[in-house]
C-alpha cells in the first residue's frame, strides 16, 4: 500500500479529511446495517435533537503502523463498552460494542493509506461520535440517531511534542458532582471552551480543574486526566467521590502496565494541598490523544509549584510507563495483555 504524500513528521492534531468514513443510523427502533462513505458531510433538520438538547456523545482512540508495517488499533473493546455507558446515560440508543470494533476495523482498513508510517511520531486519531438527528422540539430525547467514525492523521496533542507544559488552576469548574463528568459527551468540553482559551491566552497549556464540591481535590484538565509520582517513586493516580472524572482507557493501561512492572500504585482522591505542599516529583496529562505530555509546573494565584523531575522532560517513572505503552501500542514489545488488534 503506498502511503499518502505527507510530511508525517510535522503534522499538527488538526482535522484532515481522508478517504473514507464511516455511518450507520438508528431508525424504527433498531440500528441499521452502515457501512463505509465518501461522503464527510452531514445534512440535518434545524429541530434535531443535537442542536436543541446536546445529545451528542464521542470517543478518541488510534491506529498505528508497527515495525513490520501491519496496522494495529489498541483496546477498540474498551472505547466500544465506554461509548455504550456514555449513550446510556445521555437517553441515547447503545451502539452494539461488537459492531463498533467491526466499524473500526472498517474504516482503518479503508484508509490504509492515511495510517503514519512507523517511526514518524504520528499517528492515525480515530473518532467515533453519535448524534441525536431526530427532530425533538419538548424536552426529551430524540427518537432518530446517527454513529460516525471519521480518521485523520495527526501528530502530538500538545505543541512541542514531548517538551514539559504548565498548567494553572482555573476560576470555573469542568463538571457538577454525580454530572456528566465520568462520560465523553460534548457538553462536558464545551463547558471547558472558555476557561481553556483564557489558560492559552495566558501561556498555560492547559488548566487543572478542582473537584466542584468542596474544591479540594484533584480532577483532571479539560481534555486529560492527571497522573502524578511521588517522592518515594508510587504512581498516584486521582479518584473522584463524586464520579466527575472520566474514566480514561489510556490512564486504566498505564495502571496495568505499572504493575505488570513492579511500579507501586496508589488509586486515592489527591488533595490540591498535596501538590502544593510539592509531595509529587513528576505530573503527567493522559490521554489517547496525549498519552503521557510531562507537566513541568501548575501556576495559579498563591500557587507555584514545579515537578523536580518532569520540569524539563518525561521523568523517569513516566518515561518508563510511556515507553512500555508505547511499545506494546506499536508492536516494538511483545504485547502480554492481548490488547492490540491487527487490522491489516
Amino acid at each position: 500500500m503506498q502511503k499518502k504524500d505527507l510530511d508525517w513528521g510535522n503534522l499538527s492534531f488538526t482535522y484532515q479529511p481522508t478517504d473514507y468514513s464511516y455511518a450507520c443510523n438508528y431508525r424504527n427502533g433498531a440500528w441499521e446495517e452502515g457501512g463505509l462513505t465518501a461522503d464527510h458531510n452531514i445534512t440535518l433538520s434545524e429541530d434535531a435533537g443535537i442542536y436543541q438538547y446536546c445529545q451528542e456523545i464521542f470517543e478518541g482512540m488510534k491506529a498505528y503502523t508497527t515495525e513490520d508495517g501491519s496496522i494495529v488499533v489498541f483496546r477498540p473493546d474498551l472505547n466500544a463498552q465506554r461509548m455504550a455507558d456514555s449513550a446510556r446515560r445521555m437517553v441515547m440508543p447503545p451502539f452494539p460494542e461488537d459492531k463498533f470494533v467491526d466499524a473500526v476495523k472498517q474504516v482503518v482498513a479503508a484508509n490504509e493509506a492515511w495510517v503514519p508510517p512507523f517511526g514518524s511520531g504520528a499517528t492515525l486519531y480515530i473518532r467515533p461520535f453519535m448524534i441525536a438527528t431526530g427532530n425533538v422540539l419538548g424536552l426529551g430525547a430524540a427518537s432518530e440517531y446517527q454513529f460516525r467514525i471519521f480518521v485523520t492523521p495527526v501528530g502530538p496533542y500538545f505543541k512541542g511534542g514531548e517538551k514539559a507544559v504548565k498548567l494553572t488552576v482555573p476560576a470555573y469548574d469542568r463538571a457538577a458532582p454525580m454530572g456528566t463528568g465520568n462520560i465523553k459527551a460534548g457538553l462536558n468540553y464545551g463547558m471547558s471552551l472558555y476557561p481553556t482559551l483564557q489558560a492559552h491566552d495566558n501561556g498555560y497549556a492547559e488548566n487543572l480543574y478542582l473537584d466542584s464540591k468542596s474544591r479540594t481535590y484533584v480532577e483532571e484538565t479539560g481534555g486529560t486526566n492527571v497522573l502524578f509520582v511521588d517522592r518515594q517513586g508510587r504512581l498516584v493516580v486521582p479518584q473522584s467521590a463524586t464520579d466527575s472524572i472520566l474514566p480514561s482507557i489510556t490512564r486504566r493501561s498505564l495502571v496495568e502496565v505499572a504493575n505488570y512492572l513492579g511500579i507501586e500504585v496508589d488509586e486515592r482522591p489527591v488533595r490540591f494541598d498535596e501538590v502544593v505542599a510539592g509531595d509529587f516529583a513528576e505530573c503527567g496529562c493522559v490521554g489517547t490523544a496525549a498519552v503521557i505530555s510531562p507537566v513541568a509546573k501548575v501556576e495559579a494565584e498563591g500557587v507555584d509549584v514545579t515537578f523536580p523531575d518532569s520540569a524539563n522532560g518525561i521523568g523517569p517513572v513516566f518515561g518508563r510507563l510511556r515507553d512500555t505503552l508505547v511499545g506494546i501500542q506499536t508492536c516494538k514489545i511483545d504485547d502480554p495483555f492481548g490488547w492490540v488488534v491487527k487490522i491489516v
